[in-house]
């Protein structure tokens, strides 16, 4: 009776004690804008990052390739295990909240000194125990370690879920890539088989007496010039499939193709949402504040080690002359005791930890805010690409047409006497950089989209399951 009520007192302090010490995580003030820099449409809550990746990434082909790489590839296996690796780590932070117990035991032998007339004698002495240990979280130190290791579990777990945003969106970049180097590859053919056919003209002419040698040897400059960009773009489009491939988790290989770049319609605008709601989306925003929070926890659990340390120990067992005798009958060593054991004086080394916490706190908090600011700045940045590039589009495909025209005519006015072998040239030679850039101008537009997806934080409702398992939404009925 007189051991079990200061063990009962003990018990009712732990647990009676709702409150922990240390600072409670308050999520930093943030100053959200109204809108977003670079935003035309008007401000609306409805956002593309509330779409799933497929209704996004509108392609069979690309969805069916977004749909391998969330299954193969590996850095999301690496973020995966991370995962686990944390839960772990949970574990092990949450142990100390139940008794830990031991075994030991001994075994030897041991001669006495003979003393006056009492003789030496020789003897086996065997010993077996188990004993407990238990702490008794009076200030929150376990509870604090426990939040820290929960909140880097959550952090963790939306560092995976940003891999599996950029891993989606990153395909899509690398697909609509390729398909840029096809169109690339397209109008280097193309304008080769021109520069073919003006060099077969100049030759012709050469030949009849009309033309000059130097008309000859600008065609074969130029045709020479042209066709070097073939094996070079063809180099390019192999190097990108087998960056897709690595992305894939495959060995390098061929790529399917799917619509192809001059057959896209120009993007619409994509609503961007409200920015306030940026915080709850990102994933890198998220895992930042969970590691903020995970640093705040650990502020506590210094604190708390300036308290006292309360638990309770126990030990049970028995001790005999004879291995057989150690089992038989009731164990004769008990032990229950409670113990506190504090710091005096540690050479300031319980400070100073505790001080360097308190910065790391505030360096996550310095962390978050610039990710947050980031994020902001990114979304921007895509919104005013996105009509840019759109005023770029407009202006460029009215400069390929005018080019086009311009070949038309001159070789017209060649055929005719009415122009020289140099304009023909000439106009030939500013159309295939001006379809290129074209080229480049539509992918740009196109990565913008993709590009805003990842800046807002898309797919943020989808389940793990429906990330990696693409499902389609029946029409609705007429």
């Amino acid at each position: 009776m007189r051991v079990r009520r200061p063990v009962a007192a003990l018990v009712a302090l732990a647990f009676g004690t709702a409150c922990a010490v240390g600072p409670k995580y308050v999520r930093p003030p943030i100053a959200a804008p109204d809108d977003y820099r670079g935003q035309v449409a008007v401000l609306e809550a409805t956002s593309i990052a509330d779409l799933p990746w497929w209704e996004v990434f509108d392609d069979p082909v690309l969805q069916q390739l977004v749909t391998e790489a969330l299954a193969a590839n590996y850095d999301l296996k690496i973020a995966a295990h991370r995962v686990l690796q944390a839960k772990a780590l949970l574990g092990v932070a949450r142990s100390p909240f139940y008794p830990q117990i031991d075994y030991g035991g001994a075994a030897g032998r041991q001669r006495t000194p003979e003393l006056l007339d009492t003789p030496g004698a020789t003897y086996d002495l065997f010993y077996g125990a188990f004993s407990l240990a238990w702490e008794l979280d009076v200030w929150g130190r376990i509870r604090r370690s426990s939040e820290a290791a929960q909140e880097a579990l959550f952090a963790t777990e939306e560092f995976r879920r940003g891999v599996l945003l950029s891993l989606a969106t990153g395909v899509a970049e690398a697909y609509l890539s390729l398909l840029e180097l096809d169109r690339e590859l397209e109008i280097a053919i193309a304008t080769t088989a021109s520069f073919q056919e003006t060099l077969d003209l100049f030759t012709r002419r050469f030949e009849g007496g009309v033309g000059n040698k130097l008309q000859v040897a600008r065609a074969q400059a130029a045709l020479a010039l042209t066709q070097a960009q073939i094996p070079d773009l063809e180099r390019r489009i192999v190097v990108q499939e087998n960056a897709i491939s690595v992305l894939l988790g495959r060995n390098p290989g061929p790529i399917p193709r799917g619509t192809a770049l001059v057959d896209r319609d120009a993007p619409p605008a994509t609503p961007p949402g409200l920015p306030s709601a940026l915080l709850e989306r990102r994933p890198d925003i998220l895992q930042a504040e969970h590691e903020m929070a995970s640093a705040n926890a650990q502020v506590g659990v210094a604190v708390a080690n300036f308290f006292p340390r309360i638990g309770l120990t126990a030990l049970y067992g028995g001790q005999s002359t004879e291995l057989s005798d150690i089992a038989k009958g009731a164990f004769s060593i008990w032990n229950v005791a409670g113990n506190v054991a504090g710091p005096l004086f540690q050479g300031f080394s319980l400070y100073q930890q505790w001080r360097g916490q308190k910065e790391f706190w505030e360096e996550t908090r310095a962390s978050y805010e610039q990710t947050v600011i980031t994020a902001f700045a990114e979304v921007s940045n895509t919104l005013t690409a996105q009509t840019k590039f759109a005023e770029v589009r407009t202006a460029r495909e009215v400069s390929v047409r005018a080019y086009q025209e311009a070949v038309r005519l001159s070789r017209i006015r060649y055929d005719s006497g009415l122009a020289g072998y140099f304009e023909v040239l000439d106009a030939q030679q500013q159309l295939f950089p001006a379809e290129i850039t074209l080229a480049q101008v539509q992918l740009n537009q196109l990565l913008t989209v993709v590009t805003l997806y990842r800046a807002l934080g898309g797919g943020w409702q989808l389940s793990d399951e429906q990330w990696s398992q693409m499902q389609t939404v029946p029409p609705p009925p007429p």
